[in-house]
């Protein structure tokens, strides 16, 4: 019960607009998870980036089980396996952006899409931790269940070769 393992990844493309250069980032964001990816609505208006409520400005992605975990193994090997230990938050949680969508096996420039970022969201479980989810008599988590920052990186360095600085 104490092993743990990806709950789930959750990509994120921000675009800042609607239109045809969102439509561009769904494409090239179906290409890379394989999964189609759902739009992203601004939740505040933004008059200096021309930002309405409730205009859609990006779009995302969760994955889960093993394409989640095909997707972490390739991602990390695009910033070449390196994380920083601000990157963690106390849940073991961890993020990191990668800056270009160019960087991903198969991916080539194309003037007519551009060039698209991304954030990766990624959420490290034990089993049992539906506990706490569930609709009928949810619990608190156990401390033994709960995940540190360092029992994180202990399961990045062990399974995927990551190096924490």
């Amino acid at each position: 019960m104490q092993k743990l393992h990806i709950g789930k990844v959750m990509v994120h493309m921000g675009v800042g607009e609607s239109g045809e250069k969102l439509v561009k980032a769904e494409d090239v964001m179906k290409q890379i998870t394989t999964q189609t990816p759902i739009r992203a609505i601004a939740r505040t208006t933004q008059p200096a980036f021309s930002v309405r409520k409730g205009a859609p400005i990006g779009c995302k992605v969760t994955l889960r089980g093993d394409t989640a975990a095909s997707f972490i193994e390739t991602a990390l090997s695009v910033i070449d396996r390196k994380l920083y230990r601000t990157q963690f938050d106390k849940q073991g949680n961890f993020s990191f952006g990668i800056e270009e969508h160019t960087d991903f096996p198969g991916m080539a420039y194309d003037p007519a899409i551009g060039i698209f970022g991304m954030d990766v969201n990624v959420v490290l479980e034990k089993p049992g931790a539906r506990v706490a989810r569930r609709k009928v008599m949810p619990r608190r988590l156990p401390r033994a269940q709960r995940i540190t920052p360092d029992e994180a990186i202990a399961f990045l360095q062990e399974a995927y070769k990551v190096e924490v600085q």
